[in-house]
């Protein structure tokens, strides 16, 4: 996990939203945290970091990432042209089997660090690529991602919502779905297996 991601970590559990939690590092490899401990100064749970992953499940969630939904994922190149990003820096969040898309979409938004939050297990870890485990609320600060791409099997509550959240004013939430409404985003199109919307 990207050591500077820290400042936008959330604890699960209900706190003021601008509750910061306090990360400990064990072992480092560059900027990478690849061990360590995700401390709540509020509610003072602990949440580890084991092999580059942050597992910050709330304490009665044990469930594993999801399996990618059935079906093709659509090109790298049209998730990418769906978010409209120019320019380098910031945070991409990817949601579920949307994680899978990483390793072909990190070259492509070249200096934009990736956020997969519960991406399946085989999706293979890379500079420039941080891993975490959430439950369903995403662990993650509002207002802090210049863009959101949320799996087909999260394509409903309270992912969609969770996903809004996290996105930046005008800034765009991707869904690899069709048939979607989410709050607070303005739609700017749909198909060929997408949705794109605009927060407003």
């Amino acid at each position: 996990m990207f050591i500077e991601l820290a400042e936008f970590l959330r604890c699960p559990l209900p706190h003021e939203p601008r509750t910061y939690p306090v990360l400990v590092p064990e072992r480092m490899e560059g900027r990478d945290v690849v061990s360590g401990v995700i401390a709540c100064p509020v509610c003072r749970r602990e949440y580890p970091i084991a092999e580059g992953v942050a597992d910050l499940r709330p304490p009665e969630t044990s469930a594993p990432a999801p399996s990618p939904a059935g079906g093709p994922l659509p090109a790298a190149g049209a998730v990418q042209a769906l978010l409209g990003l120019g320019g380098p820096g910031g945070y991409v969040v990817l949601v579920g089997s949307a994680g899978t898309l990483a390793p072909a979409l990190a070259p492509l938004l070249d200096g934009v660090h990736l956020v997969l939050v519960d991406a399946p297990d085989d999706v293979p870890r890379s500079p420039g690529v941080s891993a975490l485990r959430g439950g369903e609320q995403l662990p993650l600060q509002s207002a802090m991602a210049r863009g959101v791409v949320i799996g087909a099997e999260r394509a409903r509550a309270p992912w969609l919502a969770e996903g809004a959240r996290l996105l930046l004013r005008g800034l765009r939430l991707v869904v690899l779905a069709e048939r979607v409404e989410a709050p607070g985003v303005d739609r700017l199109a749909s198909g060929d297996g997408m949705w794109v919307g605009e927060r407003g």
